[in-house]
């Protein structure tokens, strides 16, 4: 009687690990007996011919001793233990490949006999993210995407459902999860096999698997879906609209992309992930101040989904990484997404891709090999400045400290497949090094300025000075004064000049600040005032603004928050007019590209400034006002008889104060939903505060993203 395919792997499985438990036993004994040479006596027993004759014996029809095998097992250098162990680590990893292809092919003839039966393979994803699928009659299944030995009676059970969008309903789409034969910047050496081999049978699994499910699946009036997520969310004209919005701005704030390699045909093709991820951004810069439209829900929906399907299972594809850093990056919530993208990026090895392309082996690299190094090297780049950012920008600890990853950097710009915005992403990630360097020294200070903290002041403000002069001078070979990339380097100057100073007077109260501390806080005032003027009389800036990330935002937002703290504390020793006018004007303009959050928490510290010092300040008067509040602050309005006010404190602002037309007089805006850091006690503290811009600008929602989204559970 012939054993079933899993029985037989099963009793060869345990036939080599009993192998291996033996060889692990003896390989110590070999040692020793190297070592000790001729102070051991040889055994006398000979083995059977039959059992134990070496090769060399047998091909010669000679008698063996025994002897050859254990002058090769000696013999054997380091280099050829060291290929044995890996190719053994291989062989168990197929080991386990096979013993996964078993179990699939299991699944698949169950669900192609059931014939329409629902007894289908799990999906890749839990099914409490899928209502829609639970509510047309499909029973419930494990829902923490796990197996379980739960009884009849814990079938019901119903677990928290997940925040925010359900993944998308494709049964099994691989997602760019399941291994591709596309080449990896992993290290796989001569002795090494493919990566490509060992993955290809579970890819052709994949595709049984795909077919078996629609084979077995209960006729349906829309059409099947295939593995790859993007399969006509939006039709391709407007999909080529989405996707030229997204290269006429996007790619300058996060340089990851090279234009003329990430073609439309090319990342549709490489990443459905990435490629829904670039339409939703560009849906949502498509719509500005309108209403959001169906395409941008579509590809958020689709390109969110994606990216929960990879929490839980191997990513194999370095443009997976790309795609969570994009959903990272034009959310306020992007902290959680970009720690996950890190660690894609790690698992894949990108980390050592700048190293391969400057190390000089002599060994020639095809090109596509060259190829998948530099836009390995360029991702990692861009995600490590992107983390580092998030890191100091929000006051949470560094995670990847290791500088070596990037010490090449600057190799790129002379790379034969350079991108032309490569020269803008070098300068930020060597931006990011100096400020790293900068907090680390500044940081465990809380405050106290000392001679040794100035000392760390100037010699830091040189260091950026150094760090502009070379980056603008890479800038300057190939654009001109008033181009777009070199009037932002010249904006992060000024900004990092005014952190650095926020970090250091960071609880420094401003009745108690000796005359160095007074300087510095005048000096950080005129880096605010310049960062403002770049913005402001920079048209090709204005323009671009709407395609920037909150990064950039913030920039911009908080160089006005700091000049209106620095009026209410100084209000005889500064031009009140002109700072008033300038932040009103970045107000409007950051409410022309659908920036409110940032807007709306400049009209409050102008409302505040206005309440303290008056009108006869020379402050300019208020325009009526003509625009209805944001619809993600419509929540923080309430009614003077539903809030407690202290009466020791000032009144809370009024809808007209804040410039907004509101159907009820009487509405206020909710003191409680001010961030601390811009209520009355604080107005007085220059310094960041330890939470970052999370403590300074108001709360968007859960979810990261403006837009009529269910409200999020907080189950976890």
């Amino acid at each position: 009687m012939s054993q079933s395919p899993s029985a037989s792997i099963s009793n060869s499985s345990e036939a080599a690990a009993k192998k291996r438990k033996t060889a692990a036993a003896a390989s110590p004994n070999m040692a020793l007996t190297a070592e000790a040479g001729s102070t051991q006596t040889p055994s006398t027993h000979i083995p059977k011919r039959g059992a134990r004759a070496c090769t060399a014996c047998r091909k010669g029809k000679n008698r063996c001793e025994g002897e050859p095998e254990k002058k090769n097992a000696q013999a054997l250098s380091n280099a050829s233990v060291e290929r044995l162990s890996r190719l053994e680590g291989q062989y168990l990893v197929m080991q386990s490949q096979m013993i996964g292809m078993q179990s699939s092919l299991d699944r698949i003839l169950s669900a192609v006999q059931s014939n329409g039966s629902m007894a289908m393979p799990p999906p890749m994803y839990p099914p409490h993210m899928e209502p829609h699928r639970e509510a047309g009659g499909m029973p419930p299944q494990h829902r923490n995407g796990f197996e379980s030995g739960a009884g009849p009676s814990d079938r019901g059970r119903v677990f928290p459902p997940l925040p925010g969008f359900a993944p998308p309903s494709h049964k099994y789409a691989n997602y760019g999860i399941v291994p591709s034969t596309a080449p990896s910047s992993d290290d796989e050496s001569e002795d090494t096999l493919p990566r490509a081999s060992l993955n290809a049978p579970i890819e052709a699994l994949q595709g049984l698997a795909n077919a078996a499910a629609e084979a077995a699946a209960a006729p349906s009036a829309e059409p099947p879906r295939h593995g790859l997520p993007y399969t006509g969310l939006v039709t391709d004209s407007e999909a080529r609209e989405l996707f030229n919005i997204f290269f006429a701005g996007c790619h300058l704030f996060i340089p990851l992309f090279d234009p003329s390699y990430d073609t439309y045909e090319s990342l549709m093709e490489r990443s459905p992930w990435t490629f829904d991820a670039i339409l939703a951004v560009a849906g949502k810069i498509r719509s500005g101040n309108g209403p959001l439209s169906p395409s941008f829900y579509k590809c958020l929906e689709e390109a969110q989904g994606i990216a929960r399907s990879s929490l839980f299972g191997p990513v194999v594809r370095k443009e997976a990484v790309q795609g969570m850093l994009l959903l990272a990056a034009w959310s306020t919530n992007g902290w959680l997404p970009s720690g996950h993208a890190m660690r894609m990026a790690l698992d894949l090895g990108l980390h050592r891709a700048l190293e391969k392309l400057a190390e000089d082996s002599g060994k020639q690299r095809s090109e596509e090999e060259e190829r998948n190094l530099v836009v390995s090297a360029r991702i990692w780049l861009c995600l490590y400045w992107f983390d580092h950012q998030m890191s100091l920008g929000t006051g949470r600890p560094i995670v990847l400290r290791d500088e070596n990853t990037i010490r090449h950097c600057r190799i790129l710009l002379t790379h034969p497949m350079a991108s032309p915005t490569d020269v803008r992403l070098i300068s930020l990630v060597e931006l990011i090094a100096h400020k790293t360097q900068i907090y680390d020294f500044l940081a465990p200070l809380n405050g106290q300025v000392t001679g040794n903290t100035l000392s760390i002041i100037r010699r830091a403000n040189d260091a950026l000075d150094k760090w502009w002069s070379s980056c603008d001078e890479l800038h300057r070979r190939t654009m001109d004064q008033d181009s777009l990339l070199r009037k932002v380097l010249a904006g992060e100057l000024h900004y990092a000049k005014l952190w650095l100073v926020c970090v250091a007077l960071r609880g420094v109260a401003w009745d108690k600040m000796p005359f160095e501390q007074r300087e510095l806080a005048f000096q950080a005032k005129d880096a605010a005032s310049n960062c403002l003027s770049i913005f402001l009389n920079s048209s090709e800036y204005r323009a671009a603004l709407r395609y920037a990330v909150h990064d950039s935002l913030v920039t911009a937002a908080f160089s006005g928050l700091f000049l209106l703290k620095m009026a209410n504390l100084f209000p005889t020793e500064l031009d009140l007019g002109a700072i008033t006018t300038q932040v009103e004007q970045l107000a409007q303009l950051l409410s022309d590209v659908a920036a409110e959050r940032y807007a709306l928490t400049l009209r409050i510290m102008l409302a505040n400034l206005r309440r303290k010092v008056g009108l006869g300040s020379g402050m300019t008067t208020p325009a009526p006002p003509t625009m209805p509040p944001p619809p993600f602050a419509e929540n923080m309005i309430v009614s003077p008889t539903s809030t407690f006010h202290d009466p020791g404190m000032p009144p809370p602002f009024t809808m007209e104060e804040l410039g907004f037309v509101w159907p009820n007089d009487r509405g206020i805006f909710s003191p409680a939903a001010i961030p601390v850091w811009l209520q009355e006690q604080s107005l007085a503290d220059l310094g960041l505060p330890v939470n970052g811009s999370d403590g300074i600008f108001l709360s968007m929602g859960k979810n990261g993203w403006a837009g009529d989204f269910a409200p999020m559970p907080e189950a976890w």
